[in-house]
């Protein structure tokens, strides 16, 4: 049976989805450790505003590009409140040279600070700033700690839907160039200013193309749902997979997490740790039979939480055997 060992190395893109709370982010520093002590460059990067690399790594990294935590790893917390920024001020400033304004109308600064306030222009910081990160091609592997489930289908829908808009807006001004000939100076200024436009909204696809198609590539890009052994977890799993199946994410197996060690249940424990460990057997069966050998490691519950490098080692060593 294939195991994570076997499989993460294949792939130059590594992501851990699941609900939130649930060890994405633990996993994805585990991962990142053991492969920089193979000799690897890797990047491990959060997408979800919610995580946190710097508790993990116990280091200040948010908003600073690639930290260097130690030999061949680098981490990376977006900020996407600074790319919403940087948004902006670039939107400005290509609306001021295509239109020739000293300056931007009140209505439009207001529509510009109003679209920002937007909880999706969160979401699409976060998915720029990744294109912006994996385009460049600085590293080996490139860990995600990837947003929750429901954001990541947002991702993915929202460029399947722009794609099939300017595919049409092409389409309409292609037809168009057809009467530019007999047009009036006017209207041919106005169709150069169309021209801009149509190339901006081509820009901004080829970005979410770029990225989406990381997220659906099956030769580079192994995805790994993180689940618990509950059943509102196991059900919640199963729609999210049944859901990726359907955007083309290859869904390289699963990694339960938190499992409570069933030897315990011979010694002296406390009545509930017996209830809970009689439990988790119950959806550790169906989980297997679910999943089956698309179950590629059992993580048991550790002692505290897996802040620092002993501990990340720890846990990798736990995911991947010895190094």
């Amino acid at each position: 049976m294939p195991d994570l060992a076997d499989i993460v190395p294949r792939y130059p893109y590594v992501m851990f989805g699941g609900k939130g709370g649930l060890g994405k982010t633990t996993f994805s520093a585990a991962t990142a450790y053991w492969l920089a002590r193979q000799g690897h460059r890797v990047l491990v990067f959060s997408v979800d505003p919610q995580a946190s690399l710097s508790d993990i790594f116990q280091r200040d990294i948010f908003g600073q590009g690639p930290v260097p935590i130690m030999d061949n790893l680098w981490a990376q917390e977006i900020d996407a409140d600074r790319h919403i920024k940087e948004y902006q001020a670039e939107i400005r400033q290509k609306i001021l040279d295509m239109y020739g304004f000293d300056h931007l109308p009140e209505e439009i600064e207001s529509y510009i600070e109003a679209a920002s306030a937007e909880p999706a222009m969160e979401e699409s910081a976060i998915f720029d700033a990744v294109v912006d990160i994996v385009t460049k091609g600085e590293y080996d592997y490139y860990i995600y700690d990837l947003v929750p489930l429901g954001h990541a289908l947002y991702y993915l829908s929202m460029a399947k839907v722009y794609d099939e808009w300017i595919n049409k807006i092409t389409r309409l001004r292609e037809e168009m160039r057809e009467y530019e000939q007999v047009a009036s100076v006017m209207k041919r200024q106005k169709l150069t200013e169309e021209d801009q436009i149509l190339h901006e909204l081509q820009y901004i696809r080829s970005r979410i193309n770029a990225s989406s198609r990381i997220l659906t590539d099956k030769q580079k890009t192994a995805f790994f749902f993180v689940l618990v052994p509950e059943e509102m977890i196991i059900l919640d799993t199963l729609k999210a997979a049944d859901l990726f199946a359907r955007f083309d994410v290859p869904i390289a197996g699963y990694v339960v997490n938190r499992v409570v060690p069933k030897e315990l249940q011979g010694q002296d424990i406390p009545e509930y740790l017996h209830n809970r460990i009689t439990m988790q057997q119950q959806y550790l069966q169906q989980i297997g039979a679910r999943f089956g050998r698309d179950v590629l490691a059992h993580v048991p519950e550790l002692e505290r939480d897996v802040t620092g490098l002993p501990m990340i080692e720890k846990l990798a060593r736990i995911m991947y055997g010895a190094f």
